[in-house]
């Protein structure tokens, strides 16, 4: 980073969908591919990581916001492929699949 640059705090990841077998499907349980890993030893770091599902809605909040965040955590890896399976606050809605989040950089554990 440049002098005057702004910090990084977040990374961008796509929903997959949920924890599934053959024929169980786990909601509580979201599979995440965070953009830029490609391999189970890169998961680590994202390990712990606080995860953002960022919805826009038509009615205001107390605080003039139109966004509405589910908060979520990044639990362990998912395979070999760098996917990543986190559990939020609430369930993800199954409209969120194919959908974006944002993978925070915090908090550090390095």
């Amino acid at each position: 980073m440049g002098k005057g640059e702004p910090a990084k705090l977040y990374v961008n990841g796509a929903i997959l969908g949920y924890k599934r077998g053959l024929r169980n499907q786990y909601n509580h349980t979201s599979l995440i591919k965070i953009k830029g890993v490609d391999s189970k030893e890169d998961t680590e770091f994202y390990l712990g990581k606080r995860v953002a599902y960022i919805t826009k809605v038509t009615a205001t909040d107390k605080y003039g916001s139109r966004f509405r965040v589910n908060w979520g955590r990044v639990c362990r890896a998912h395979g070999s492929n760098g996917v990543v399976r986190c559990k939020f606050r609430r369930d993800l809605p199954p409209q969120s699949i194919g959908g974006r989040v944002r993978v925070m950089l915090y908090p550090s554990t390095v």
